[in-house]
């Protein structure tokens, strides 16, 4: 029997309502649900296969049905002791977490590398960081929009600039911006507060997501996938601005084999040999500029919504496994290298 735990921050303990500020839930609250959603998708896909029993991480806010083993943190015990200390009584731990702060990073150290089923520390220390990643995928050729310095930027007719967090999750607090002034403004505001911001060129197009299998051998793209991305308007301090909200993403939008699919696979095929080191599911957020084709918005190291939804209609959990390879799970599926493209 392989025994795995699977662990997702915002309902694994990892917030507890009664110390957190309303503000604070207020933000994560969307995100809360998101993180439920994967938990529960990947937890019920492992569950599915023959020989695999699965722990899942709760709090007390948290119903778990009472036939499914679940563990909580002790009162006071600091998440990542609660998870090395449950991993350390599992074959192997699938972590769902936000790359903010580190905190992937933390979780992937509290596991330990061979428990870990997920990307190695290499790529998720480069995927955490907008900035990083950018200059990572443009030393290989690869459309990407570039972190600024606020003096780099250059105004010009019917450019936007987007402000935001270099290591956020989904669209928290994101700005986008008709005027670089007001950017510069932002930028400027959150550093001084030690936020660590990026300021971005906006990139018009549409708003597309890839889900990877990823293994030694490469990437295989599994699903092109359409993300529903809002704009609204607000004025904060005087100055006008546009809150991007994530509202969901739909899977399976874009055909593989078509002229664009074709494209995106290669694109996926590139980006795995630019950061070494993913391993399992990831996924690439991106936007199809009408002029410029793709350009490579960020890298999410981890399970992302994309998986909920094609769990829907297809089991990949052996897949995945395979890819790690957990012993019993070998070469249940064709290879990786065989199924992607090359480019």
């Amino acid at each position: 029997m392989t025994r795995i735990f699977v662990f997702e921050y915002l309902t694994g303990g990892g917030i507890d309502p009664d110390v957190a500020s309303a503000s604070t839930l207020a933000d994560l609250s969307a995100l809360i649900v998101e993180g439920r959603v994967m938990r529960d998708a990947i937890a019920a896909d492992l569950r599915a296969l023959k020989g695999v029993d699965v722990t899942v991480a709760t709090s007390r806010f948290e119903q778990m049905r009472v036939d499914h083993a679940h563990a909580r943190p002790l009162p006071g015990e600091p998440i990542t002791r609660f998870v090395s200390r449950i991993a350390r009584e599992h074959d192997y731990a699938m972590v769902i977490a936000p790359e903010c702060d580190g905190l992937l990073l933390q979780l992937h150290d509290a596991v330990g590398a061979a428990r870990w089923l997920g990307c190695a520390e290499e790529a998720i220390r480069t995927a955490s960081s907008k900035s990083a990643t950018a200059a990572c995928l443009a030393a290989h050729d690869i459309a990407v929009t570039l972190a600024l310095e606020p003096e780099q930027a250059v105004a010009g007719e019917g450019r936007r600039w987007v402000v935001k967090p270099d290591d956020g999750a989904g669209g928290l607090d994101t700005y986008v911006y008709d005027q670089l002034d007001a950017a510069r403004a932002e930028h400027e505001a959150r550093a001084g507060a030690g936020r660590n911001p990026v300021l971005q060129e906006w990139v018009d197009g549409e708003p597309l997501s890839l889900s990877l299998l990823c293994d030694d051998a490469g990437a295989r793209l599994l699903s092109i996938n359409h993300q529903r991305i809002a704009l609204s308007e607000a004025v904060q301090s005087k100055r006008r601005e546009c809150v991007v909200q994530f509202d969901g993403v739909d899977v399976n939008t874009v055909a593989r084999n078509g002229e664009r699919g074709r494209v995106l696979n290669r694109l996926a095929q590139r980006v795995a040999r630019a950061l070494p080191g993913l391993r399992g599911f990831a996924g690439i957020d991106l936007v199809w500029h009408p002029q410029r084709g793709p350009v490579v918005i960020e890298v999410n190291p981890r399970l992302t919504m994309a998986y909920a939804e094609l769990s829907k209609t297809r089991n990949i959990a052996a897949e995945l496994l395979a890819a790690h390879g957990v012993p019993g799970f070998e070469q249940r599926e064709p290879s990786l290298r065989a199924c992607g493209a090359s480019s």
